[in-house]
């Protein structure tokens, strides 16, 4: 039939078939879902205490991935801190948590329940540990706690695992040389004040509010943490290799530190969830984590130092296939 028309006609034939087949396959590409499905469902991310830094990155994290993830509805859970937030994903009580390295080496050496199901997503920001006393306190080294009243964070979280080990490193026995009292961020400052506590500990990013707040409606200030206290930290074993000297910038409290720096130990923060987390919604979640940094670090200062160049590295925990996906597919 073709062949009996005319050029001209066979001309129109053929471009009305080509604009057919275009259209069905505009409207095959339209209906078929190709690529990765949108992330949808239910879960629960594992924070802190109510004014600790995890507890507002989290707040506004929940912010971003509603933009980002619409389909996906996000519940915050407080917590006492690390070690908790990592019980609770290791035994499916909540899906996402932050916690500091130290604390997952130490889950996966006591091999806790559920230790071999964790997974890194990100690398975030360093937590740098603090220790806090009156500005006439005669304290001026960790030695001097001994016999003083000592917040010491409360039992699930890593600030206790710290301070008890920082307490060792110097030589004293947290739970005989020192009157350990379970607080936390939330209610030490104000023990400080009320004259309750001598000194207390904190691990958390700079600045934290709390800190920040107290310092300007009260004289305190920081004791150093030197170098010769983190080698003896390393010596105690492998979970303690996360710990890295560091300095709190003189602008950090700047009422509290009178132009100093001030010497202590550091360590990394991750973002932690299981093998079993759907791969897309790990993806996705890892994005927005990594592309909410300015907008989150503008209220939470840590937050300004997540780093795509460092993220990735989730050390002790293996890389969840979804973040990886993610690294991956941003890898210049």
């Amino acid at each position: 039939m073709l062949a009996s028309l005319s050029r001209a006609a066979r001309r129109l034939v053929l471009a009305v078939s080509a604009a057919l087949l275009a259209l069905c396959g505009a409207l095959a590409w339209w209906l078929i879902p190709f690529g990765s499905p949108v992330p949808s469902g239910a879960i629960t991310f594992s924070t802190g205490v109510p004014t600790g830094v995890y507890q507002k990155y989290g707040e506004l994290l929940k912010n971003a991935l509603a933009q980002d993830l619409p389909e996906v509805s996000i519940t915050l859970k407080d917590s006492e801190g690390s070690q908790q937030n990592l019980a609770r994903v290791a035994t499916g009580q909540a899906d996402f948590t932050v916690a500091t390295a130290d604390a997952v080496a130490q889950y996966q050496r006591d091999r806790r329940p559920g230790f071999e199901r964790l997974r890194g997503c990100a690398r975030l920001y360093d937590d740098y540990v603090q220790l806090i006393v009156r500005k006439g306190s005669s304290a001026q080294t960790v030695q001097d706690l001994r016999g003083l009243r000592v917040g010491v964070g409360q039992d699930g979280s890593g600030v206790r695992l710290i301070a008890d080990r920082v307490l060792a490193a110097a030589g004293l026995t947290p739970d005989r040389d020192v009157v350990p009292v379970s607080a936390g961020i939330d209610t030490m400052p104000g023990l400080l004040k009320k004259g309750k506590l001598d000194a207390f500990f904190w691990s958390g990013g700079l600045p934290t509010e709390a800190v920040q707040t107290l310092s300007a409606e009260f004289p305190i200030r920081l004791i150093p943490l030197e170098a010769p206290l983190v080698d003896r930290l390393h010596d105690v074993g492998e979970s303690t290799r996360h710990y890295r000297s560091a300095v709190i910038p003189p602008d950090a409290y700047a009422k509290a530190q009178d132009g100093r720096r001030i010497e202590t130990l550091a360590v990394a923060n991750l973002l932690v969830t299981t093998v079993d987390a759907d791969a897309d919604l790990v993806e996705g979640f890892t994005r927005t984590v990594i592309g909410s940094r300015d907008g989150i670090g503008r209220q939470v200062h840590p937050a300004q130092l997540v780093d795509l160049r460092t993220a990735v590295y989730t050390d002790p925990l293996p890389l969840h296939d979804g973040a990886r996906r993610y690294y991956r597919s941003v890898k210049p």
